[in-house]
């Protein structure tokens, strides 16, 4: 499991970086497909997924850093690939950037806002499927972060707080399936006629934005 190292200077390196380092700091040796993989499993649900080329980008940068070390293993049919584990340097590095660095903050952009934002260049039945669309999507994402958290539980029980988040996402996820439920009969009320749901008026700006 990772080690609580005594934070040091550490090199500014992009938050990719760090959560490939991170990546790093729970398994042995690990290939730029395999991180790809775990970061698919585990990241997409707090942090966006780097792609393959983002991931070699930043094995190599934490290369040069001394924050990682690739070695060449023999793979299946011949053929060689490189596999990396963090180092010392890199544990004390990461533990610095959680110590130091200030939290980024979240994101907030959703598609399926951006379109009921605009409904009124819609029709009904689009925005009703766009809505739905999302509440089923949330609905998969919860259930995906629920099998994550099992397995985090039963397969990995060195890692507490991985755990802790893999079931914040899924009471996130949860919730963003039963608002998006929750605004759909919104939506049904203002076509159909009545006040927008409350909180302000729908059709003028906000002052000050």
């Amino acid at each position: 499991m990772p080690t609580r190292d005594a934070p040091g200077p550490r090199a500014n390196l992009p938050v990719n970086a760090w959560a490939i380092l991170g990546l790093l700091s729970f398994g042995t040796e690990l290939t730029g497909y395999q991180l790809r993989q775990w970061a698919e499993n585990v990241l997409g649900f707090f942090h966006s997924v780097p792609a393959m080329s983002q991931i070699y980008t930043e094995l190599r940068r934490l290369e040069r850093h001394g924050y990682a070390r690739g070695t060449e293993e023999e793979a299946p049919g011949g053929r060689a690939r490189r596999a990396y584990r963090i180092t010392p340097e890199g544990r004390a590095a990461l533990a610095a950037w959680i110590d130091g660095e200030p939290v980024e903050q979240p994101t907030a952009r959703n598609g399926a806002m951006l379109r009921l934002w605009l409904g009124a260049h819609a029709s009904p039945e689009r925005l009703r499927g766009i809505l739905r669309e999302h509440r089923d999507r949330s609905e998969a994402m919860r259930a995906d972060a629920a099998f994550s958290h099992r397995v985090t539980e039963q397969e990995y029980p060195g890692h507490p707080y991985a755990a802790l988040v893999t079931s914040w996402a899924e009471r996130r996820y949860a919730a963003e399936r039963d608002i998006a439920e929750q605004v759909l009969a919104e939506l049904d009320r203002v076509e159909a006629g009545g006040a927008p749901p409350a909180g302000g008026p729908a059709d003028r700006p906000v002052p000050g934005r």
